[in-house]
């Protein structure tokens, strides 16, 4: 989701700038506002909103903010955070913050900022799909998106782990609003493994994913993560230590010792050979020492502790938001751990939390991590299913670290590693910045910036030390910090580098570690220019009193330097902060620089999801393009556009606004086809009506060719035929129907087999490919097929086979063109398969096990040219970062290569043909998702 570009700019009190803004401003400072000081200060701070009703534009501060948080610093500086609901239901990111002082009996309101969405109009009353049916959308979403697209075929579809959970109605405000299910998916990839914890939201009428970020945060990037290998063995686990006390199952809560059971001071060895005190707990019933440190906390309301668990039986699959089975403390037979404790990272972890809650008690007066002294917990040497894990992540109540490797320690090893994972914690009880995007990036930031700040501050290390601003630096056995950091806070990152990533996990959701240095490199900055005690001080309360959850890098910059104003920072000082953000880029018109190589034809999509083979995806053809498009933060309901591929013609939308969701769009140059998803009958909420609309290029009104209770897919059109695949609701199996001008009812194409399934339908010249699928002389296959509508003749293109995968066939006028996997297990390399209408000629034009393979994924294809989307190795570590996106390769129709089609960053998918060589395609390098096209090919990028 965008930043929010809702509400007003920037307002200094006291400016004369003439009649406040229309809508909530999202940063007021300057403020000496008098409340009173004998009542609570959420009940302050809501009649200050309700008494400047001019300035805030807030209509009932007390029915609509619901309080979230209320701090108090030992300066008198109190911060409010309340969060915007809407007839009740809660608003995505919309959270307004009110700043004041209370000191000497006086309360004075100084400031406020954030997001209050005031145009917001939703129907929370009406027909919504059943929670499991969203629920299940959710998931699809997301198993659909971490699969890339495409079809996988009945057999060859594995075990499916995902899952998912309804957290409730939410409001996604963009426009008016609209009604959404929040869903938390969680499990695992079933491509890679990896732990999969989304936050999904979905149309609550609909079931469309409109929104999606990430519940996870990692250290590194998936892909990105340095020393990671699949195959490899994890760093040997302590054999001793493993205390009887076990937590409850599916419980965060820590268990207690018998009573009787005392503190005590002990000590351990670092990683680093460095020996460290240590408190403990001396279980009485076992005499073994836990590291269970009860001391850090005794002075607390709460007396909680700070635990250090022993998960090196646990995968980290099944530590991701969950508390799992078999984790017990990790413990000693005496008060000196033992070289086996040090080894796994147990002594590392539980010495380092210890610092970093002094860290945040000691400069910033804070309780533990939710500033309300909860328990921390580490889950020290997950493995990855008995492997090397080279990651570590905060899932929303505690930190997992990873075994390390034969060249990585524990993940625990490192000071900055492990104050980066807690600062999670802080961020999420504070400024709770959204997982995606640059939001998500900003959280990112945070978190190496204080997990740098603590290790250095700690180990006496000065800023001009050139492995100062590493993260993971120290986690190496063998190379040099450079060489061993996961990211560097010094490595000059600006907006022009800036990584063009789609939202979702495969896509580090939306580059959240990936853009996170351009921020974090400007917060070091100020560093370096003021020192530590006073950036710590701005950074801690940009974070805790101005940052709100879906602020961007522009509201991150204003937040920083309204901070360090209202911290008394001045003049040459206040000018070091601003020059930092502009070093880095982060200034108004950033967009400019980025090098784009293609003309955008329609910018700012917003649709969702981004993989290749969705109904988002753009058509050409005859001059003409179609796609569906929603606002720029992916909340609005989709409509269909159209315009010039030459750009002589304004784009225009052609589907009404209806309130139904318009998507699946394809034309042939005279005509625009579509599907329209219907919201439920209030009588019958499992009900949903596919119409599919018609509407000419040139404009006029829409109508209705078709209209079905089962969904429609796999759309396409060529003069006055049009075909379709949908789910035959008596037998459950997939049609493909054909509907010529002037007929009423649809055509099936036979398929002579009771139990299979047609579905993927691609027109041309009076013919429809499609894939069949199902038994074929007793053995489960699927063949590419032709069926020509004159004569009624079925041809099939080659002998059924079993493919893990196999793409929508695209037809042109000399034959048929499709892509197959035969085999997962060769780092998912396709296979480029072409064959005459005639059943002749079926050639592997790339053949997956040859010598050039690839991995392509999507396919647009003309009489001259072959478009490949071509992903990169799920394996493979790149030192590009843009070269983990997806980018458009161009082919004879041979399958001689040809080039890139564009050099520029960013995801490239949903490539449409158009004529010769010139395509259309989905673009995200500007972070956005852009419908945009070349005449020709880059051919080689640098």
């Amino acid at each position: 989701m965008s930043s929010p570009a809702y509400a007003a700019g920037s307002s200094t009190a006291g400016s004369g700038a003439g009649k406040p803004a229309a809508k909530a401003p999202t940063l007021v400072d300057g403020l000496s506002d008098v409340v009173d000081a004998s009542v609570p200060a959420a009940t302050a701070a809501r009649s200050n909103l309700a008494g400047h009703k001019d300035r805030y534009h807030i209509p009932s501060s007390d029915r609509d903010l619901v309080t979230d948080s209320v701090t108090s610093d030992p300066d008198g500086a109190e911060t409010v955070r309340l969060d915007q609901k809407y007839h009740g239901v809660p608003v995505l990111g919309a959270q307004y913050v009110v700043r004041m002082t209370h000191k000497n009996g006086k309360r004075t309101v100084t400031g406020t900022s954030g997001a209050y969405f005031t145009s917001l109009d939703v129907d929370t009353g009406k027909a919504t799909l059943p929670v499991a049916t969203a629920v299940d959308d959710a998931v699809r979403n997301v198993r659909d998106g971490l699969a890339r697209g495409g079809y996988v075929p009945s057999h060859a579809k594995n075990g499916d782990t995902l899952s998912g959970t309804d957290r409730g109605l939410t409001i996604l405000p963009t426009d008016n609003g609209v009604l959404a299910r929040h869903v938390t998916v969680s499990g695992s990839d079933p491509m890679t493994g990896a732990p999969v914890l989304q936050e999904v939201y979905v149309d609550a009428a609909t079931g469309m994913a409109l929104f999606e970020s990430g519940g996870l945060a990692t250290l590194a990037a998936p892909g990105q993560t340095p020393g990671a290998h699949p195959g490899g063995t994890a760093a040997k686990p302590a054999t001793t230590g493993r205390s009887g006390s076990v937590a409850p199952s599916g419980s965060a809560s820590v268990s207690s010792p018998d009573p009787g059971s005392a503190g005590f001071t002990g000590s351990g060895t670092l990683l680093n050979g460095s020996t460290v005190p240590l408190y403990l707990t001396k279980d009485a019933s076992t005499g073994a020492y836990l590291l269970r440190d009860t001391a850090h906390m005794a002075d607390t309301k709460q007396h909680n502790v700070i635990q250090t668990w022993d998960a090196t039986s646990v995968s980290y699959q099944d530590a991701s938001g969950v508390w799992p089975d078999g984790v017990v403390p990790y413990s000693s037979p005496t008060p000196q751990l033992s070289p086996d404790l040090t080894s796994v990272g147990a002594v590392d972890a539980h010495w380092a939390a210890g610092q970093v809650y002094d860290f945040y008690r000691d400069t910033f007066h804070r309780n533990s991590l939710d500033g309300q002294g909860m328990t921390i917990n580490s889950l020290v040497g997950v493995t990855d299913y008995g492997n090397s894990f080279v990651n570590a992540f905060w899932d929303g109540t505690k930190m997992v670290y990873g075994t390390g490797d034969s060249e990585y320690r524990s993940l625990a090893s490192d000071l900055d590693v492990v104050g980066h994972e807690m600062t999670h914690g802080v961020v999420q009880n504070t400024a709770n910045l959204v997982y995606a995007g640059q939001s998500g990036a900003m959280n990112e930031a945070l978190a190496d910036y204080f997990g740098n700040a603590i290790d250095i501050t700690v180990n006496h290390t000065p800023m001009t030390d050139p492995n100062a601003g590493l993260i993971g630096g120290d986690l190496c056995r063998t190379l040099a910090p450079k060489d061993c950091a996961f990211r560097d806070l010094n490595d000059g990152a600006t907006m022009k580098k800036l990584v063009g990533m789609p939202l979702g996990s495969s896509y580090d959701n939306g580059g959240v570690h990936l853009n996170s240095t351009i921020f974090s490199g400007a917060l070091w900055d100020i560093r370096e220019s003021l020192g530590g005690k006073s950036a710590d001080q701005i950074v801690y309360r940009a974070l805790t009193s101005y940052i709100t959850p879906l602020d961007g890098f522009d509201e991150g910059r204003d937040a920083v330097i309204a901070a360090a104003k209202s911290l008394g920072v001045r003049g040459s000082r206040l000018a070091a902060v601003k020059g930092a953000f502009a070093a880095h880029g982060i200034v108004p018109g950033w967009e400019k620089g980025l090098g784009v190589d293609s003309k955008v034809l329609l910018g700012r999509l917003g649709t969702l999801p981004q993989f290749v083979g969705t109904g988002n995806a753009p058509s050409t053809g005859g001059g003409w393009w179609t796609v569906p498009k929603s606002s720029a933060d992916s909340t609005a309901p989709y409509s269909v556009w159209v315009g010039r591929v030459d750009g002589k013609v304004k784009p225009r939308q052609v589907s009404p606004n209806d309130g139904r969701t318009h998507m699946s769009a394809v034309t042939d140059g005279k005509r625009v086809v579509w599907v329209a998803v219907d919201t439920p009958s209030p009588d019958d909420p499992y009900s949903h009506t596919y119409d599919i609309l018609s509407a000419p290029v040139s404009g006029g009104a829409p109508t209705t060719l078709y209209s079905t209770a089962t969904e429609v897919t796999g759309l396409s059109v060529e003069g006055d035929t049009v075909a379709w695949s949908r789910r035959n609701a008596q037998t459950g199996l997939q049609q493909v129907l054909y509907l010529k001008a002037g007929g009423a009812t649809p055509q099936v194409v036979p398929l002579g087999r009771d139990y299979n399934e047609a579905l993927m339908p691609a027109l041309k010249d009076g013919r429809i490919a499609y894939v069949h699928q199902g038994l074929f002389d007793g053995q489960y296959g699927a063949v590419v097929e032709v069926y020509d509508i004159a004569s009624g003749t079925t041809t099939d293109l080659g002998a059924p086979s079993s493919p893990e995968w196999i793409s929508t066939p695209v037809a042109t006028s000399t034959g048929v063109y499709w892509l197959i996997d035969t085999d997962y297990t060769d780092d998912d390399f396709t296979t480029l398969r072409r064959a005459d209408f005639d059943g002749s000629h079926v050639t592997d034009l790339i053949p997956e096990k040859g010598p050039n393979p690839v991995r392509a994924y999507g396919l647009a294809a003309t009489d001259t040219e072959v478009t490949l989307t071509v992903y990169p190795s799920f394996s493979q570590v790149f030192d590009n970062y843009n070269d983990t996106l997806a980018k458009l390769y161009q082919f004879t129709p041979q399958g001689a290569p040809l080039g890139r089609v564009s050099c520029s960053v960013g995801q490239q998918s949903n490539a449409a043909a158009d004529t010769g060589s010139r395509v259309l395609w989905m673009d995200t390098t500007t972070t956005d998702t852009d419908l945009v096209t070349r005449d020709r090919p880059a051919g080689t990028c640098a």
